[in-house]
């Protein structure tokens, strides 16, 4: 298979003999990501990416499909729950207007992780205290 690539887009690929396809397919998102075709295709079944379909039945992830699986890696990273994932990307899919909704689920999101950062850096402040403690020796 062969990939030629277009300045703004999203690679074409084909095979000898085969119709050319605008996109990539399910094995180069899970590269390009690191999110396994399995996840990608769970990802489909709830309803959180919509990936065409070549005439063959192919997933084809063009640029749009590619960047929400970015965004929803960076989701799970901050522990996002699925569900509030699936609230976000419906307000989404519904278009515009309700942009006020998406913010505040984003912003509350967002709170969420700073608390979260601030337990952490505590808990590794108490860590690197006991390792001080004992001059960088295990025992507890």
């Amino acid at each position: 298979m062969t990939a030629v690539t277009h300045p703004g887009s999203a690679p074409t690929t084909s095979a000898p003999g085969e119709e050319r396809r605008e996109g990539l397919g399910i094995a180069e998102v899970a590269a390009i990501t690191g999110v396994t075709p399995h996840t990608l295709r769970y990802y489909e079944r709830i309803g959180l990416l919509s990936v065409p379909r070549d005439a063959a039945g192919r997933r084809v992830y063009g640029e749009a499909e590619v960047n929400r699986v970015v965004f929803i890696t960076r989701l799970r990273l901050t522990a996002m729950p699925i569900r509030d994932i699936q609230a976000y990307f419906r307000l989404v899919d519904e278009g515009p207007g309700n942009e006020d909704e998406r913010l505040a689920l984003l912003e509350a999101h967002r709170d969420t992780v700073k608390a979260r950062i601030t337990e952490l850096e505590s808990a590794l402040g108490a860590i690197e205290y006991k390792i001080a403690t004992y001059g960088g020796s295990c025992a507890p």
